[in-house]
């Protein structure tokens, strides 16, 4: 059913994507030769690869909602999703070590946005823990038959 606590956990972890979209990663003062720090913000518009990971994820997390029916396909999709949010940062990290030399002497602050994919990883792997509880109690009632 949609109100059982591994559907909560999961639209906590697609909210917690999705607000990447209004929080950067970080911000320093704007940086011309800088291609993510030019406009002061590192964003996950700053790289389309950025975009459609975090994208993919929170979609996707959302989506495994609604397959409340389909518990193993839901355990799938889950999975995907934290694979998804794990290249995404790995991803925003090497973009930011590469940027890193033209940055100079600029030290850029982290912001709220740098633990929203962090949060929703963990969102995302406890409600895989509560779909596996689900599963092994209907296993269990299926042998009580």
């Amino acid at each position: 059913m949609i109100q059982r606590i591994q559907s909560i956990l999961l639209l906590l972890a697609a909210a917690a994507v999705f607000a990447l979209f209004k929080l950067p990663f970080g911000s320093s003062e704007t940086i011309a030769a800088s291609a993510l720090f030019s406009d002061g913000v590192f964003t996950i518009q700053d790289h389309v690869g950025l975009l459609g990971l975090f994208c993919a994820a929170g979609a996707i997390a959302f989506i495994s909602i609604f397959l409340f029916n389909n518990r193993p396909l839901q355990l799938k999709l889950s999975r995907v999703a934290i694979i998804a949010n794990v290249i995404g940062i790995i991803l925003a990290a090497v973009l930011f070590m590469q940027d890193s030399n033209a940055m100079g002497a600029a030290v850029p602050k982290e912001e709220l946005g740098l633990g929203l994919p962090i949060l929703s990883i963990i969102f995302a792997a406890f409600a895989i823990r509560f779909i596996n509880k689900d599963e092994k109690l209907v296993k269990s009632m299926d042998r009580l038959r």
